[in-house]
């Protein structure tokens, strides 16, 4: 299942061109989450899962941004989800830097990660008829971005 938020912010900022200086924070809210099936969508707005009413925003903080090799970093930041905040470290692929038809520089990079629900307070499951879970305890993060360079 893809889930999405169609309300977010995100806003970096960085020293010069050096990515490593980079600060990233990120708010996704929760009331705009999106499976494509409405009563899943409210099933996860509910005290089940995100509590959109109590929590509002899932949220994201870097910490730190390291080269590794070549385009890639590690970003290090804090997760926010449901009132839990716990570090969490994710995979950075540097695309590269272009100019747009209008003049405006641009960067894209490749977010991608895992984190397990439960360690967010999000435990709800149901077992299936074969005795497996309707909800997976791992979750995987995947984010395409394309930042333009403010002057």
């Amino acid at each position: 299942m893809t889930v999405s938020f169609q309300k977010f912010d995100v806003n970096a900022a960085t020293d010069g061109d050096d990515f490593c200086t980079t600060k990233i924070n990120f708010d996704a809210e929760t009331a705009s989450i999106s499976t494509g099936a409405e009563q899943r969508d409210n099933h996860l707005k509910s005290a089940d899962f995100f509590e959109a009413e109590t929590y509002p925003a899932i949220s994201f903080t870097s910490t730190s941004l390291d080269k590794t090799e070549g385009c890639d970093y590690l970003l290090k930041g804090d997760l926010s989800m449901p009132g839990v905040v716990k570090p969490i470290l994710l995979n950075v692929e540097f695309g590269g830097i272009a100019k747009d038809l209008y003049g405006n520089t641009k960067a894209g990079f490749t977010l991608s990660g895992k984190i397990n629900r439960k360690d967010f307070g999000l435990t709800w499951s149901a077992p299936t008829e074969t005795g497996g879970l309707l909800v997976s305890e791992e979750v995987k993060i995947h984010a395409e971005i394309q930042l333009t360079k403010q002057v």
